[in-house]
């Protein structure tokens, strides 16, 4: 009976130990991607702004056809698969690849405004990552990188520094990737909080199916097959009136 008890016991504690790290991670990927987090990701719209304005989005359904679009052809897409490339580059110890990845990172924008949208948000991340969540590996990146990087790469690497597991992490950021453009559709079609919440929970397979093809993705390989969306980025450019920052 004591062996049985003591077996007991610490079967408990084995599964308090997970709890808590488990906790732990979920814990960081909220704070990190929370709308709080001093990214000024609320900034950015991804060109929804010029595609309201154009009138080629006007409801809930065509925001989210937008958004699908991005986060299976565009940007959302080649940030996903460089982020399940990085968090695997620092797992593996691995900083010239890491290097290589933020270059490649860097290069991956078809517009000024995109390119804005993500090295700004991941100078952002590194910024303040690094003082409230300081681990070895990412402090170097920031400085080796002078405080600069996609936000993408910057995310992977930190994850994975601080043991946060490649799914996890993968699908939390495709997430919050969306619902910012939900966020940006809600302010300028203008649609109700109740749309802009239906408009998530429609884009739940779509973030299931883009982190499946990003964990299957040669970064060596991958490109984005969206041009529309890269002439709203570009027409947004010089939009006469605007609200966000791409």
């Amino acid at each position: 009976m004591r062996m049985g008890m003591y077996m007991a016991r610490t079967a408990i504690m084995a599964m308090t130990t997970e709890l808590r790290a488990a906790a732990a991670e979920l814990y960081r990927l909220m704070t990190w991607l929370s709308p709080a987090y001093p990214l000024g990701g609320f900034s950015y719209s991804h060109g929804v702004e010029y595609a309201v304005e154009t009138g080629q989005v006007t409801n809930r359904v065509l925001l989210v056809d937008y958004i699908a679009t991005v986060l299976r052809h565009g940007a959302g897409h080649v940030d996903a698969a460089l982020l399940v490339a990085a968090w695997r580059a620092a797992r593996a110890d691995d900083d010239a690849r890491l290097d290589e990845l933020a270059e490649l990172a860097a290069a991956w924008r078809g517009t000024t405004e995109t390119a804005l949208e993500s090295s700004a948000q991941g100078a952002a991340f590194l910024r303040t990552t690094v003082n409230a969540w300081p681990e070895p590996r990412l402090v170097e990146f920031s400085r080796r990188h002078a405080g600069e990087g996609s936000l993408c790469i910057a995310l992977g690497l930190a994850a994975a520094g601080q043991g946060i597991s490649l799914e996890a992490v993968l699908t939390a950021y495709l997430q919050a990737f969306a619902a910012n453009l939900v966020s940006a559709g809600v302010r300028l079609v203008p649609l109700g909080q109740t749309d802009g919440q239906a408009a998530i929970a429609a884009l739940e397979p779509v973030v299931a199916q883009a982190a499946q093809a990003a964990l299957l993705a040669d970064p060596d390989e991958i490109g984005s097959a969206a041009p529309m969306l890269d002439w709203c980025s570009m027409r947004h450019e010089t939009q006469y009136t605007r609200l966000f920052r791409s």
